[in-house]
């Protein structure tokens, strides 16, 4: 996880932070995506003010640890048909114990405090008058961030289990596999694809497009980010998000016209087509990807299921793995600056970013699509021979 910061942070230029202030932004973007808290405090003097606030999971960087912790913790259990409960949580426990250690010393680095210019202008010459020099640094909470990273490990081990034919369960828990393990495998490789699918995009606008350090520390830093947005928007799903300042998102061009307005603005197929047509295809993609993954999780089912089944199991996983990437892909990001508490000092100073899912609208969509996409993967996968199925003389029902 360390290694895929660093590169992405590299890449959009952090490596040139006064102060020597890199390794601490390496370890808080860290912490940062197995969802510890990183706050953010300003200071600019007596008379002046500064608010500052950011929320935000740099989810490559999250889904990169996620996948080497999962590894790590299957292979010793691979091979095996069923695991003791003790096992299980004696293999968890370890690696919770190195875990707690590792966010603790990621907790203390990740602490430094920035001094703000004020530029030129109008601006400078207020401040340099009345003493405001402003200053804006972050800092980790540890207990806390051991508390929520605590909780992202038992979820990525968690779903690790769920995931991995190959992994042992407690006996008690059996039962559920049939029904549980095709889904989740499904909506990870659903992910995945995603995931992959963007990769090889974001390779094809750096070679030709140019701007390959910043296309790069995107990929590095938020690419899931971006493409399991696509996904629910290629659902049908909306957002609600506003840019307004200075900062903003590391994203298409496209993005940006719809959501630096004045107020908040809706994000979704409509609203993007009015400015390049092309989004069209994220529904598309959708279908596909969505229909594929209905079909895999089908093909890994046993046959006995039938298609209203496959239909059912589809609607529920798809709606918790909406459900998911709305929480994890939620922006709130903030700055201001004012004087004797009365707005902002102007000058580029303050800036606000935001990005919200419409969380209802998501979830009835995921199920509707879930609903159809697993009837018609159970009805495909018929064909296919699958675990369970034994040869019969008549029609199937």
């Amino acid at each position: 996880m360390a290694v895929v910061a660093a590169l992405g942070l590299w890449a959009a230029g952090a490596a040139d932070l006064p102060g020597g202030a890199f390794p601490a932004v390496v370890a808080a973007v860290v912490v940062m995506a197995v969802g510890g808290s990183v706050g953010l405090s300003g200071d600019a003097g007596a008379i002046a003010e500064t608010d500052a606030g950011l929320s935000v999971l740099p989810l490559s960087v999250t889904l990169a640890g996620a996948l080497v912790i999962a590894a790590g913790f299957l292979r010793p259990l691979r091979h095996r048909a069923v695991a003791d409960t003790r096992e299980l949580a004696g293999w968890a426990a370890r690696i919770a114990v190195l875990w707690v250690l590792l966010l603790v010393g990621l907790g203390l680095l990740a602490r430094h405090r920035f001094t703000i210019g004020l530029g030129e202008g109008t601006a400078a010459d207020i401040g340099d008058a009345l003493g405001a020099s402003p200053e804006v640094g972050f800092e980790t909470d540890v207990p806390l961030t051991i508390l929520f990273g605590l909780l992202w490990l038992a979820g990525v081990l968690a779903v690790a289990l769920l995931v991995s034919r190959g992994a042992p369960l407690p006996g008690r828990l059996l039962r559920f596999q049939e029904s549980v393990r095709p889904a989740a495998y499904a909506m990870v490789v659903l992910l995945l694809a995603y995931v992959a699918l963007g990769l090889v995009t974001g390779v094809i606008v750096a070679v030709t497009r140019g701007h390959a350090a910043e296309t790069l520390a995107v990929l590095l830093l938020g690419l899931p980010n971006l493409v399991w947005l696509a996904f629910t928007l290629g659902l049908g799903g909306s957002w609600d998000g506003r840019v307004d300042g200075p900062f903003g998102l590391p994203m298409p061009k496209v993005l940006g016209d719809v959501l630096r307005t004045p107020d908040d603005s809706t994000l979704n197929l409509h609203t993007l087509s009015g400015h390049d047509g092309r989004v069209w295809w994220l529904l598309v993609v959708a279908a596909v990807l969505v229909l594929g993954a209905a079909f895999l999780m089908a093909a890994r089912s046993p046959a006995r299921m039938r298609a209203w089944q496959h239909a059912v199991h589809m609607a529920v996983a798809l709606a918790l793995t909406v459900l998911a990437v709305c929480l994890l892909a939620r922006v709130s990001a903030h700055y201001g600056l004012s004087l004797l508490g009365i707005g902002d000092l102007g000058g580029g100073l303050s800036g606000r970013v935001k990005l919200d899912p419409k969380l209802g609208t998501a979830l009835i969509l995921a199920v509707a699509w879930g609903l159809v996409t697993g009837f018609i993967g159970g009805l495909l996968a018929r064909r296919v021979h699958r675990r369970g199925e034994v040869e019969r003389d008549g029609p199937r029902s």
